[in-house]
């Protein structure tokens, strides 16, 4: 009862952080936003010609009140789940987040169980082989995979699959006319790809280090002592400890895997909300840059608060604060 009672304090406490954190990142957005050059009418340059329109246009978007009403009015607007409308689009932002997050999602999952998926044996591999060749092999391509930047690697792969090898699609999710499991994952492929080898750069690397910091503690030395097989050693003692950190590096992770992905879906054509967040800022479309923001912020709290509560389960000898 205690222990549940501790839970529910516990994450009572997260979400009102959370809540907190999120209120800091929409306020420094918004005067980020407007504090940068540039103003939303560049999306409608024939605006500009009829001062009689752009004061009309503006009154309807209400962007001619102080920044502070502008602020209170969009932060008064969300809490209702009225995330606003395009500037550019002229359509409900919800709507147009519903149809492009999930895009978004299939990518950065589907990158990010690959390249920890490929990270955590080789890691582990890498550290019980330290020092041997296996070791510098796995070394010598995480090096090169963190030296890549992405949008190269892509359009190299691009070149390659697709303009020579003519194996993979250069674009898009879907191609017209097919439709299937097959045809989404043609188009995944490579996307995926850039994404996870980014990913998989860092784990694998980090993997190497917890393994390797865990392997040299005494508790581990006196099971080899007593004959405890390697193999049950690495299961009982060494991964769930090396895990703990990992799963920090993950959460805090997440943000970035979200940037990488804007740059690789504006590469593949990735109907997501990278290649949408993009147009948005060099159109100045102030809704839609808010409400991704905020999504996500939302989704790295999350993945923050799922962290914290992970070390439980790894780690029972982790108590949480009264």
């Amino acid at each position: 009862m205690k222990a549940g009672s501790s839970m529910q304090k516990f994450v009572l406490r997260r979400l009102a952080e959370t809540c907190i954190v999120l209120l800091g990142v929409t306020l420094v957005t918004f005067l980020m936003m407007h504090l940068a050059p540039g103003q939303p009418l560049q999306a409608n340059p024939e605006l500009r010609l009829d001062p009689t329109a752009v004061e009309r246009w503006l009154q309807l978007r209400e962007l001619d009140k102080p920044l502070a009403a502008q602020y209170l009015a969009w932060l008064s607007r969300v809490c209702t789940g009225n995330l606003g409308i395009s500037l550019l689009h002229n359509r409900p932002v919800l709507d147009m987040i519903r149809e492009r997050l999930p895009a978004t999602l299939l990518l950065t999952g589907s990158s990010l169980m690959l390249g920890l998926g490929a990270a955590l044996p080789l890691g582990v591999i890498a550290a019980a082989k330290e020092g041997k060749p296996a070791d510098g092999i796995i070394d010598f391509i995480s090096l090169c995979f963190i030296s890549l930047p992405g949008f190269w690697l892509g359009m190299i792969l691009i070149m390659v699959f697709s303009y020579q090898l003519k194996l993979l699609p250069a674009a898009g999710m879907v191609t017209p006319g097919e439709s299937g499991m097959a045809d989404l994952f043609k188009h995944m492929a490579m996307p995926v790809s850039v994404l996870a080898a980014g990913t998989f750069a860092y784990y694998v690397r980090y993997v190497r280090f917890a393994v390797l910091e865990i392997l040299n503690q005494d508790f581990v030395r006196t099971a080899k002592a007593k004959g405890v097989p390697p193999a049950l050693i690495l299961c009982r003692h060494v991964l769930p400890n090396a895990s703990i950190p990992l799963v920090t590096l993950v959460a805090l992770s997440i943000p970035f895997l979200f940037t990488g992905a804007s740059v690789t879906e504006y590469v593949f054509s990735w109907p997501g909300m990278g290649r949408w967040i993009i147009t948005a800022t060099l159109s100045r479309d102030y809704t839609v840059i808010m409400a991704v923001n905020l999504i996500i912020a939302v989704l790295v709290s999350l993945a923050n608060l799922s962290a914290d509560l992970l070390y439980l389960v790894f780690d029972p000898r982790v108590r949480l604060r009264e």
